[in-house]
C-alpha cells in the first residue's frame, strides 16, 4: 500500500502505522498525517497528531489504536490538534504537546523528555522555527529508528514559516539539529521518507538557495523592499495561488537577513 492512501492504516515501520485523513490542501499536501505508534505485540497505542475534528477520521483512529495512552502533538495548528480533546474524551486518554495550553490530563512535554509508552521509547525533541511550539519525536526501537516530524520535515515540498511564531533563525538551527540524527522520517504531511540526516542536508541547502536568491533580489528593490515585492521576482515561475504562503516565508527570510546581516 502506497501513499496517499484514505481512510486505511498504512504499516509504515514495524512500530508506526499511519492513518490519512481526507484533508487534502495546499498547505496540508495529501492530507493530516496521523501517526499509530505501539511496539509488536503492545496492547496499547499512541497517537500523534489525530487532525481536524473529523469524526469519521477520528473513529478510524480508535478503531485501529484499541486502548490510547497517550496522544501526542507535534504543534498547535488545527490540521494537527483540533480534534484532540474529542479524541481524548472519547478514549479516556491524556493529551500532551510542548505548549500547556494544548494538555489535557497530564502536563507539558519537555525538550530531552524520555517517553516510555505503548512499549516504545520515544524522546521529545523541541525544534521551533515552524511553530515555536514544534516539537519531532524520535524512536529507536531493535535497531530501527524514525523521527516524527510534524511540519518541520514535510514528506514532499518545503515548510511554511510564518512570523511571529515562525522564525526562520530557529528553523535552520532546528534542521541542523535534525541533519545530525538518523532514521526514517515520518511527516505531518506527505510520505514518508528513507533518511532524515539526508533530507534534513537538502532542507539546509534549499533553504540556502532561497535566501541568496532573496539577497539578489534586494540588491535590484533595495533593502526596504516589501514580501510581496521580493516574491514577484523570487517566485515568479510559481503558481500564484501559492504566493500568499511565499509572501509568510519571504518576510520570514527578510528578517533573518536584516537581523543577521544588516545593510
Amino acid at each position: 500500500m502506497s501513499h496517499p492512501a484514505y481512510g486505511v492504516v498504512r504499516q509504515v515501520t514495524p512500530f508506526a502505522s499511519v492513518l490519512l485523513e481526507d484533508n487534502p490542501s495546499a498547505m496540508t499536501l495529501d492530507g493530516t498525517n496521523t501517526w499509530l505508534l505501539r511496539a509488536p505485540g503492545a496492547e496499547g497505542c499512541v497517537v500523534v497528531d489525530p487532525g481536524y475534528e473529523d469524526e469519521p477520521h477520528l473513529t478510524r483512529v480508535i478503531g485501529a489504536a484499541g486502548k490510547i495512552e497517550a496522544i501526542l502533538i507535534t504543534h498547535h495548528h488545527a490540521d494537527h490538534v483540533q480534534g484532540a480533546t474529542w479524541l481524548a474524551r472519547q478514549a479516556d486518554a491524556p493529551v500532551r504537546a510542548f505548549d500547556r495550553e494544548l494538555c489535557r490530563g497530564e502536563g507539558p512535554l519537555v525538550d530531552g523528555e524520555e517517553l516510555a509508552l505503548a512499549g516504545l521509547g520515544l524522546e521529545v525533541i523541541h525544534t521551533p522555527g515552524h511553530t515555536a511550539d514544534s516539537i519531532c519525536l524520535a524512536i529507536d526501537h531493535n535497531g530501527q529508528s524514525a523521527m516524527l516530524t510534524g511540519d518541520t520535515v514535510l514528506g514532499r515540498g518545503t515548510t511554511v514559516i510564518a512570523p511571529p511564531d515562525g522564525d526562520l533563525g530557529q528553523y535552520l538551527d532546528s534542521l541542523r539539529l535534525l541533519s545530525t540524527r538518523r532514521g526514517v522520517v515520518l511527516p505531518g504531511h506527505g510520505p514518508d521518507l528513507p533518511d532524515l540526516a539526508t533530507i534534513a542536508g537538502e532542507y539546509l541547502a534549499h533553504r540556502e538557495v532561497r535566501l541568496n536568491q532573496i539577497r539578489a533580489a534586494l540588491r535590484t528593490l533595495g533593502p526596504t523592499a516589501t514580501p510581496r515585492q521580493v516574491v514577484e521576482i523570487v517566485y515568479a515561475d510559481v503558481d500564484q495561488s501559492l504566493w500568499p504562503a511565499a509572501e509568510w516565508s519571504v518576510q520570514a527570510q527578510l528578517e533573518y537577513l536584516r537581523r543577521t546581516e544588516p545593510a
